[in-house]
Formats: structure tokens, sequence, C-alpha cells
């Protein structure tokens, strides 16, 4: 039988404005721009400590997809996320759920939310803590 899926190779968002979202990544979040492509207008990002990656480029008319600002349920993580919504605040980030604790499976997590200039909505959380054994 066959695997249907493996893995997670890219998450892609739509944006309207490619220079500003280009700016907002590497500049607000601090991600690596592995590659532009100034003719598609396509903008790839890497995650530390994962292959996956981010990619964007401005919806074209009838590509289908999410329109920009649409995105939300992708969850990046950082070990003290109170620390990174600050900081993505100091950079001029906008913060759209400021950071709480949240009851998961095995203790406590500690969840935000941000947004890019389009709207795109990424939450930002602790790992989640081991489940507990049976």
């Amino acid at each position: 039988m066959v695997q249907p899926v493996e893995g997670l190779s890219a998450v892609t968002v739509h944006v309207s404005d490619i220079q500003v979202a280009r700016k907002f990544y590497r500049e607000v979040l601090g991600l690596h721009e592995a590659g532009f492509t100034e003719q598609t207008g396509r903008a790839v990002y890497t995650f530390p400590g994962t292959p996956t990656v981010l990619a964007m480029h401005v919806q074209r008319p009838g590509e289908g997809g999410r329109e920009p600002g649409t995105v939300s349920g992708i969850i990046l993580q950082h070990h003290d996320p109170r620390a990174a919504v600050e900081e993505i605040r100091r950079r001029g980030g906008t913060i759209t759920v400021e950071p709480m604790e949240v009851p998961g499976p095995g203790g406590v997590i500690v969840r935000a939310a941000i947004a890019d200039p389009d709207g795109n909505e990424f939450v930002i959380s602790t790992g989640h803590p081991p489940a507990p054994k049976p």
C-alpha cells in the first residue's frame, strides 16, 4: 500500500505586493530568502530547522487558491512566543492575537497570532508538550 502523504515541502501564500511582502518576511520575521524570481514575482523563504519552505507570489487572474489576506492556520514554532511577539512588534509587525496560555494534550502551550501586510495570519506557538502516557 502507498502512503498518500510523505511530508510537507512548502506552504504558499498569495500577496498583493511582492516587494512589501519580501520586506516583511525578511525584516520583520527574519526569514532567509532562498530565492526570488523577478520575472514571475515569486519569492521563497526557509524556516530554521526544517526543509519546509514558505513560497509567495501575486495571484494571477483565474489562478485559483486563496485570495491575499485569507491564509490562516499555519503554526510557526518558537520556544518563547511572548518574546517573539515583542520582537515582531518592535520590527513593525502586526499582532492579531496577544500571547495566551492554551490547554493542550499533556500541558499548557503559549500561542499568539501575527499578520503579514496583506492580513495572512500565522500562529506562533511553543511546541506541543508530550502527550501523557496511558
